[in-house]
């Protein structure tokens, strides 16, 4: 980690004080410290045993720190959620007090691992590798203003070959209470808590997984929240329009957007302005009714945007969403809104580049998210240090870890 000036100095000390606090204890206190400087640091490698060799000016006593700080991560019963929400008031706090939230980015990312024995890993499709191989995965909640973002939460996904397997889960840790759950039951899970927590509203934003699920964007609507997720090309719609109505005869959105293309009812939009090159695409948007909707009646559904994206140069269009924003949303602040779920990938890429997010060793289900809980605190201090130093005024564009704590 780069020198921080005094101010940031104190600014470290005075949160690490109030995380000491909730850990209640001086022995968990000293732990976390210990092991967010160890995450914090340039050290190549980011699990226990290497962050204790680093933390220690004796060689003799590196055995006693390793197992202080195992314990400290996978076994000592401390509270996530007290933590994970401190940390996100301290990093919204510092990220609103220029720019509003925007979005809740709901995503997952792939944990690789080896072996069978890590809580949740088993062969299962991850876009963090692109293809199906052996690990966990984890699904996230993001919360993001324009120029800016912040995860906040994760659960940790836990297949049926898990939760069918009493004697495998405990072994790891698994509480009893813990059931099988989809992505989208734990994705609902984490806005919750959010709203609970008082985190300001955004627009819900999530690929297909997500948006796939009519219960999960009814879900979201129940609680009071907007969202524009993705949908599969399969999908079928009545259109409200010039194509068809609903009652009539349903259209894939693959097909409506062949239809569409042919009226030339694309237009190209500019959703980013990148450093490089700006981000852009055609798109088509109509009002359209989802028709396979299992949880509602066909006469108490809402009516959403549909949003058809097709790039130049391709047979077909990239993605499909469904937004429930208000008809009064213009058009270009609903792709500029829809577009932004990619930058949790950024996000993904600092905290385990940086951060060691998937560098966790242990097993077990408690240590996976404690380990996860103090990446996400330190990620907190990263980005409120961030906006301190390349406020959107300046007009910075995103940094890594590294830059960000140079003061």
């Amino acid at each position: 980690m780069h020198t921080l000036d005094e101010a940031g100095t104190s600014r470290l000390t005075a949160f690490f004080a109030t995380i000491g606090a909730l850990l209640k204890t001086p022995s968990r206190r000293e732990s976390f410290a210990t092991y967010a400087m160890g995450l914090l640091s340039d050290g190549e490698r980011k699990s226990v045993e290497p962050i204790a060799a680093r933390a220690c000016g004796d060689v003799s006593s590196v055995d006693a720190e390793h197992q202080r700080l195992l314990h400290f991560i996978s076994n000592s019963p401390w509270d996530d959620h007290e933590i994970r929400g401190f940390s996100a008031q301290y990093g919204i706090a510092a990220m609103t007090m220029r720019e509003k939230v925007e979005a809740w980015i709901i995503d997952d990312t792939g944990f690789l691992k080896q072996g069978k024995h890590s809580v949740g890993v088993q062969r299962q499709y991850t876009g963090s590798a692109g293809k199906v191989t052996n690990c966990q995965i984890g699904t996230s909640l993001t919360i993001a203003t324009r120029n800016e973002q912040l995860p906040i939460d994760f659960e940790l996904y836990l297949p049926v070959s898990w939760t069918e397997d009493p004697s495998r889960c405990r072994k790891a840790g698994v509480p009893d209470d813990v059931i099988f759950k989809t992505k989208p039951e734990l994705a609902l899970d984490m806005i919750r808590r959010a709203l609970e927590a008082g985190v300001p509203p955004g627009v819900v934003l999530g690929d297909t997984a997500y948006g796939a699920s009519s219960n999960f964007r009814l879900g979201v609507r129940q609680l009071g929240l907007h969202y524009s997720l993705g949908v599969d090309p399969k999908t079928t719609v009545f259109e409200i329009g010039d194509v068809v109505n609903r009652g009539g005869a349903a259209i894939s959105v693959r097909d409506l957007a062949k239809k569409l293309k042919g009226k030339k009812k694309f237009r190209r939009c500019t959703w980013r302005r990148g450093t490089k090159q700006d981000l852009s695409a055609r798109f088509a948007i109509r009002r359209v009714f989802p028709c396979r909707e299992q949880s509602r009646d066909i006469d108490d559904r809402e009516s959403v945007w549909l949003i058809i994206e097709w790039r130049e140069g391709e047979d077909e269009p990239a993605n499909y969403f469904f937004s429930s924003m208000p008809k009064s949303t213009k058009k270009k602040e609903l792709i500029r809104l829809t577009m932004q779920r990619w930058r949790t990938e950024r996000a993904y890429e600092d905290m385990k580049g940086e951060l060691g997010l998937d560098h966790f060793e242990g097993r077990g289900f408690r240590g996976w998210h404690h380990h996860v809980t103090v990446v996400l605190c330190c990620y907190a201090f990263v980005v409120s240090e961030r906006v301190r130093h390349f406020p959107p005024s300046a007009g910075r564009t995103m940094h890594g870890t590294s830059d960000l704590l140079a003061a």
